[in-house]
């Protein structure tokens, strides 16, 4: 038999009567408190990370690969298709799928407004599947057909922007330094809605055919290719691998290739997004220090409730150890409580998020329109054991004041 977990246990039965007492309670808030915040903090980090890469992915894709004089230029030069050179790409450890792309800088007019947009076009070969799930009205552009369309795929605020709507026809004018305007009338096939307005404010789609008639472009000239690798945490070494290859290579087809990762082209969101790994490391080390003290408090008051049966057991030779472990027992058990109590409010509140999206925020100050959470097992479970495990260890200091209790005193009377 463990004699300190049987004593522990007996100290933790208390009668109807006898509730726990005041600091006790206090404790078991205090670790219900602190676990709940980390798991909030932890999963509103995560559900960030998560939900802005993939909308970013969504918009982008893993690596682009373009001209060198059109990297960040909304009309960039033209990079010619060649069976080698897509040969070369595909053959880079990595490689999931790539897709030809071509854009163009251009100014929308309507009767009510007028804005500037980027015209992407696309090809068949294009994975839709975000914009799938984004689009709120209408439906995708038809793109692949024998038949050029003039199909378009506009965001929800560019549309409320400039009063559009399903079936609307628009025009769209191209300015080119030394040449005359290009203009164009497209059809609004859907409207779709990421809920990060930094880029749906300015991309609108469409068939790729229509930017390379708009820019003076054969059809085996385009702006660029899109490539996606087996993850985002791959990308930046995937386009690393794929430059140097550029760089070593003799032929005109790879000539003047820029080769940029999502992570390096949208430095800015990623470095942002790094920034609440530290937001998420100060919370969970401020809660550790609130909870470490308020159990601290509580334990050396049930070390002060029980001197007399301190004294008691040290008259009967219980050596300083196991009366130490005796109240580290008591401590877990109350650090359970909050764990309990803590889990059901945080993850609790996460799912009721995750199905009402409740809490909503400004699309123009954090790039999503709700507080994204993120649920998974393995952090989970890593979370509670930590925390188990840092207060356990940090209430061996405390639980020294056993070793004060001196018998002679304490059991000097009845």
């Amino acid at each position: 038999m463990n004699l300190a977990l049987f004593i522990a246990r007996r100290m933790a039965r208390t009668a109807p009567e006898n509730k726990p007492g005041v600091m006790e309670r206090i404790a078991v808030g205090s670790v219900a408190l602190g676990v709940a915040v980390m798991i909030l903090a932890v999963a509103v980090v995560l559900g960030f990370k998560r939900e802005v890469a993939r909308k970013v992915e969504g918009m982008a894709a893993h690596v682009s690969v373009t001209d060198i004089r059109g990297v960040d230029a909304l009309d960039s030069e033209p990079v010619r298709r060649s069976p080698r050179l897509e040969a070369i790409i595909r053959a880079t450890d990595g490689f999931v799928a790539m897709a030809p792309y071509a854009v163009k800088g251009g100014i929308v007019r309507t009767d009510d407004a007028v804005g500037e947009v980027l015209l992407k076009g696309v090809g068949a070969d294009y994975d839709w599947s975000c914009f799938r799930e984004w689009l709120t009205q209408g439906e995708l552009p038809r793109i692949g057909d024998s038949v050029r369309t003039k199909d378009l795929l506009v965001s929800r605020i560019a549309a409320e922007r400039m009063k559009l709507g399903v079936g609307d026809r628009i025009e769209m004018l191209f300015v080119d330094p030394g040449e005359r305007p290009r203009r164009d009338r497209f059809k609004i096939s859907g409207i779709y809605d990421s809920g990060m307005e930094e880029m749906d404010r300015a991309v609108v789609l469409s068939d790729i055919r229509n930017v390379q008639r708009l820019s003076g472009w054969g059809p085996d000239e385009i702006s660029g290719y899109e490539i996606r690798t087996r993850s985002l945490d791959g990308a930046a070494e995937f386009a690393r691998r794929l430059d140097r290859t550029f760089l070593h290579d003799d032929g005109d087809e790879t000539a003047n290739l820029a080769v940029v990762s999502v992570t390096e082209r949208y430095a800015n969101i990623f470095d942002w997004l790094k920034a609440h790994d530290v937001n998420a490391v100060v919370i969970i080390v401020i809660m550790l220090v609130v909870a470490f003290f308020n159990m601290t408090s509580a334990l050396l008051i049930l070390v002060l409730e029980r001197t007399r049966m301190i004294g008691l057991l040290k008259a009967f030779g219980m050596p300083d150890g196991q009366l130490r472990r005796i109240f580290l027992w008591r401590a877990l058990f109350v650090t359970l409580r909050g764990l309990f109590w803590g889990n059901l409010f945080g993850v609790g509140i996460c799912l009721v998020q995750q199905w009402t999206h409740l809490f909503k925020l400004d699309a123009e100050g954090y790039l999503l329109s709700e507080v994204p959470v993120a649920l998974g097992w393995g952090w989970w479970l890593a979370l509670n054991a930590g925390f188990i495990a840092a207060i356990v260890a940090l209430l061996v200091i405390p639980t020294a004041v056993v070793a004060h209790v001196k018998p002679e005193e304490t059991i000097r009377y009845e």
